[in-house]
C-alpha cells in the first residue's frame, strides 16, 4: 500500500519480495494515481489495482471485503503511506499548523492501526505486516516536524498493534529507513544536505538503497523472522549509531 513510482522505497520492497517469489497485488490512492502507476505495477503483478483512500471512513474495510473476494487469504502487508504539507517540512516544528498535524497524523500513523484492525480477516492463517518510519523520529532532523511526531507515534503503534494481533498468528514490525531520495523525501526543505551527512557519518560510507530496505523486508516478511514483532530495524548503514564524528 502506497507505492509512488520507481523512486519509493516501495519501489525497492516490491522487487525483492518478487525476486523471492511473492505474488504480489496493490493499492493506490485514487483512480488517478491508479492510471499513474499501472505501468509500474505491471512489472510486479497481473492484478489490477485496488483503490483505497485511507483517509475515507470505511474505505479500509471495503478493499479488504474486495480483496478477500477477488484474490483470498493474504500473507504479508506493506504500509508505505505518509503524507504531510511541504511547506510545513521546513523551519520550525511550532509553526506547524492544526490542520496539518492532523492531516500528518492520520495518514501516516493512524491509517496503520485502521489497516490492522481488518488483518484477521484475511490474514486468517497469520501472517506480517510492515511499515516505514525514520530516524527523525528518535531525534531531531532538521526541517522533519510534524513528520517525525507521526513516525514517533507509528514506531509506538507497532508495538502495540503487534501486541494486539500476535494471537492471529500476525507480526507487526517496521524499518527504520536511512535517507533515500524519493517523491516523498524531496518535499523536506534540504534533504540533499541530509543524504550528504548521513553518507560521511555512517559506519559504511554511503546512503542505502532501495535494494537495502527490500531485502530487510523480505526477511521481516518471510518465516526466517517469525519470533520476530514489536521492532523497528534501523537500515541505514549504521548511521544511527554514531552520535559525534571528528
Amino acid at each position: 500500500m502506497g507505492m509512488a513510482n520507481k523512486f519509493s522505497i516501495a519501489y525497492g520492497i516490491a522487487g525483492s519480495l518478487k525476486n523471492q517469489g511473492a505474488a504480489l497485488i496493490f493499492t493506490a490512492q485514487s483512480e488517478r494515481f491508479k492510471e499513474k502507476i499501472s505501468d509500474t505495477i505491471a512489472e510486479f503483478s497481473k492484478h489490477d489495482v485496488f483503490v483505497c483512500d485511507v483517509t475515507n471512513e470505511g474505505e479500509i474495510e471495503r478493499v479488504f471485503k474486495e480483496i478477500n473476494d477477488r484474490v483470498g487469504n493474504i500473507d504479508f502487508l506493506v504500509h508505505s503511506i505518509a503524507f504531510s504539507d511541504k511547506n510545513e517540512l521546513r523551519g520550525q516544528y511550532s509553526q506547524t499548523t492544526r490542520e496539518n498535524f492532523l492531516n500528518t497524523l492520520n495518514i501516516s500513523c493512524y491509517s496503520l492501526t485502521e489497516i490492522c484492525r481488518f488483518l484477521p480477516i484475511i490474514m486468517k492463517d497469520g501472517g506480517s505486516v510492515l511499515t516505514l518510519t525514520y530516524y527523525g523520529s528518535e531525534k531531531v532532523v532538521p526541517n522533519y516536524n510534524v513528520m517525525a511526531v507521526a513516525k514517533s507515534a507509528l514506531e509506538t503503534s507497532v508495538k502495540y498493534l503487534a501486541n494486539d494481533l500476535g494471537e492471529y498468528g500476525i507480526r507487526v514490525n517496521a524499518i527504520s529507513a536511512g535517507p533515500i531520495k524519493t517523491l516523498a523525501a524531496s518535499g523536506i526543505h534540504e534533504f540533499s544536505k541530509i543524504l550528504e551527512l548521513e553518507r560521511d557519518r555512517a559506519p559504511l560510507k554511503r546512503n542505502v538503497t532501495q535494494k537495502d530496505i527490500g531485502d530487510a523486508c523480505s526477511f521481516l516478511i518471510s518465516d526466517m523472522a517469525s519470533g520476530i514483532t514489536g521492532q523497528i530495524l534501523h537500515v541505514d548503514c549504521g548511521s544511527s549509531i554514531v552520535g559525534m564524528t571528528i
